[in-house]
Formats: C-alpha cells, structure tokens, sequence
C-alpha cells in the first residue's frame, strides 16, 4: 500500500470479529486496512468450539450464580476455574460481575443478547453466500444433554427463560437424543435441542476464507505489531513496527487514518484507555479444546453436556472437544491438564470415542463483567471488542452494526447497551 493512498477506515485487529468488520465496510465500498501483529485469525477465531450459540441469552452474571464463585477458587479443573494466583487481579472485575447478578440487571443484559443473537445468523448469510462458502456453516441444531434427570430438572426453569426470549426449545427423552445421535451413551436419561442454531466444521477455515474474500474485493491487510493509536483533529494515527508478511505492498511506519475500528479482543483495554481514558473492565476467559482426530463422523451436530459443562462439535479434522473457562489473564502458562481432561468426559458420553487425543489448545475471550461487547463509536474510534465466549456468534452482526454507523445510518439494533462507558468513565477530549 503506497503511503498517499487515503485510508477511510483502518481495522485493528484480524480475529473473526475484525475480518466481518472488514468485510462489511469493503463491500461498503470503502478503502480498508486490516492490521494486526499474527496473520489472520490466529487467536481465539482459530481454536473456539465452532459452535453459533445464538441459544446463549442467558449472561453467565446471574441471580443463581452466586453461589458456585466459591467452587470455582476450590476446584482448579472445574468447568469453571479461577486461579489462586489471579485472584488479586480479577478481584475487581469479580465485584462488577456480582453487581451484574441482581435480577433486573440480569434480565437487561439478557434482552441485549437476545438482540444481538436473532440477528446473528441473518448477518453471517450475505458473506458466506459472497465467500463462496456456505459449506463451511451446518444450521442442524444443537443438544445439551444429561445424565441424570435430577440435572435435567433442576435446569428446566433456566430453558423456560430462553423460550420466553425467543430461543426454540425442544425436549427430548433418552429414545429421541438417540434417535438424533445414535453414539451417544446410554446413560444420557435427557436433552434438550436448539433446532435454530449451528456450527462450522472449520473455524480457523471460515474465518480465513472470509479474509481471503475480503482480500479478493480490494481489501488491504498488513501484519505488524501496533506500538501506538493517537486521536487527531481529521481521524487517528497508528503507528507500527512492521513484520514479515505479505511482502508484496509496501510497508509503513504511521498511518493516518480516517477512521479506526478498534477489534482487538483481550488486548482492547490498553487500547481504549490510550485512546479515550476510560478504563474498561475487560479480564480474559482462557479457553480450551482438545482434538479428537478420525471422529468426525460421530456426531452430526454440537452436543454439550448439562453436567459436565463442555461441548463436542464434529469438525473436518475431528472431534473438538471444548468449552471450559479459567480465569488467569493473558500471561501465566497454559494449564494444558484444563484440556486433557475434556478426554474423559466426552469418552462417558460417546463410550465408543477413540482414545488418542490429538491437538490441545488455550486462546484468550475478551470477557466484561455483564457478558455483553462493546460495540460503540466515540468520534473518529469506533470498537467492537469484549464478546467473551460468543465471538464466533456475533462477529458478522457486529460487522454490519459497524458499517451502519460508520455510512451514519440507523443502526438495525438498538446500540445503547453495548456503550463503552456503562461501567462508568467519560472519554478524554
């Protein structure tokens, strides 16, 4: 890219939310660059679960979830764990998550995912139609499953609540989970199915197809580490130290851009607070999987588990097991024993599961305490961040709710609830 070429919008970040975000604002007919310091979609885009969760209403803050915090500081294998170590740390953002919990702020939050998730799949339709691939997306549905009925039951008020927000739900006996997943152990006394959801059977492969499109439309894309984001009087400067890819344009140390959209997931904080002064309260979910190589055929759909709290979503490589949380910031080790044990819970559902695990893998979710991203513009910077475990999910509607702001017309959703300064803080001028 020559350095007079006028840039209308630079998008910071090249996960699944930024390459939307990039797409949407090209097919806008917009000069777009994409930057970010690992080639595309190396991040959590690349080793999530697979699964579009548009069933997830429900904020992980909620009334019930009280109770289960002193669990997850007792138990570091539990689905979900905090590290003893962390604890000074998230101490903060814990306090935010409780004060989350109480019962009208829950249900707030819980219309704002609502929102966000009916649209989800209506916003990905265009693009994969324009990539070419659409093979890459199953909308068969998804199952959760239980082991004992006393499981089953005692999660029936939660799924009452998602069918009162729009989420189909169908029950099913031991004979009907079987019927629909064969493989699946006899011990399985119960489901329930989300006929309206999904999954890709290559995560790391839609998203880089994705780039690949918007690369086709015109789309400019360098890999470099960005050492600094300033406001100016007509847009932003970023300022960066360029790396060693795609060698064919030309590379720059500053941009001027006239607009930034900022998509950095669990690196947005020092972003934002070197841009605007606010200080979100943005920590990190450390996620998991393991790969089951050669199992691809054992499943049709993603199957979780009620008790277990982890799902299995057929892909082109394998089995991916996945879905547990840890709470231990971007830099301690990967506790690796966080996705070995996924193994042998997936082998008492699924009996007949080969017992040679392949690829083990940690990434990092941008999560704020009320389970809701940021998606908001404050002049020039627009951001679109902190869609903790539902990335994958939200990325296309976010992308489109980006490029309506940006061409200034009416967002298709109501934005007030994403706003980066609901926990308090104004932008510095």
């Amino acid at each position: 890219m020559e350095q007079q070429t006028t840039i209308d919008v630079a998008v910071v970040g090249a996960g699944i939310v930024g390459i939307c975000c990039a797409c949407y604002l090209k097919q806008a007919g917009l000069n777009v660059l994409l930057l970010d310091r690992q080639p595309p979609a190396e991040g959590a885009s690349k080793g999530n679960a697979g699964h579009f969760a548009t069933e997830q209403v429900l904020p992980l803050a909620s009334p019930h979830i009280l109770t289960k915090i002193p669990a997850m500081l007792l138990n570091p294998l539990g689905p979900v764990a905090i590290q003893w170590q962390y604890l000074p740390q998230i101490l903060p953002w814990l306090m935010r998550f409780i004060w989350q919990s109480r019962m009208h702020t829950f249900k707030q939050n819980m219309l704002a995912l609502q929102a966000l998730n009916e649209e989800a799949l209506t916003a990905y339709r265009p693009l994969l139609k324009a990539a070419k691939i659409e093979h890459l997306v199953n909308i068969h549905g998804s199952m959760v499953v239980f082991e004992s009925q006393a499981a089953f039951a005692a999660n029936q008020a939660q799924y009452q609540l998602m069918a009162a927000h729009g989420v189909i739900v169908n029950y099913l006996t031991a004979e009907e989970v079987r019927a629909l997943e064969p493989l699946l152990s006899k011990q399985v006394t119960a489901g329930v199915l989300f006929p309206n959801t999904g999954h890709t059977i290559n995560p790391y492969r839609l998203a880089i197809d994705l780039y690949d499109y918007y690369r086709k439309i015109g789309g400019h894309f360098q890999c470099a580490n960005v050492t600094a984001l300033y406001k100016t009087a007509d847009g932003c400067v970023i300022h960066v130290q360029p790396r060693d890819y795609l060698h064919s344009q030309k590379e720059n140390s500053q941009y001027q851009v006239r607009r930034l959209v900022l998509t950095t997931g669990a690196w947005s904080k020092q972003w934002v607070q070197q841009l605007t002064g606010i200080k979100v309260p943005l920590d990190t979910e450390r996620g998991y999987h393991l790969m089951v190589p050669g199992a691809n055929q054992m499943l049709k759909m993603a199957v979780s588990s009620g008790e277990r709290k982890f799902i299995m979503t057929p892909m082109e490589a394998g089995l991916r097991l996945a879905g547990t949380v840890e709470f231990a910031g971007l830099q301690r080790p990967a506790n690796m024993k966080r996705a070995d044990m996924l193994l042998q819970h997936a082998k008492a559902l699924i009996p007949e599961l080969p017992n040679q695990p392949g690829e083990r893998w940690m990434g990092f979710r941008p999560s704020l305490p009320d389970s809701l991203p940021v998606i908001d513009q404050i002049g020039p910077i627009y951001f679109a961040f902190g869609h903790q475990h539902l990335g994958l999910t939200q990325a296309a509607i976010t992308g489109q709710l980006i490029k309506e702001m940006i061409q200034g017309v009416k967002p298709s959703i109501n934005l007030t609830p994403y706003r980066i300064t609901r926990f308090g803080g104004s932008c510095r001028d």
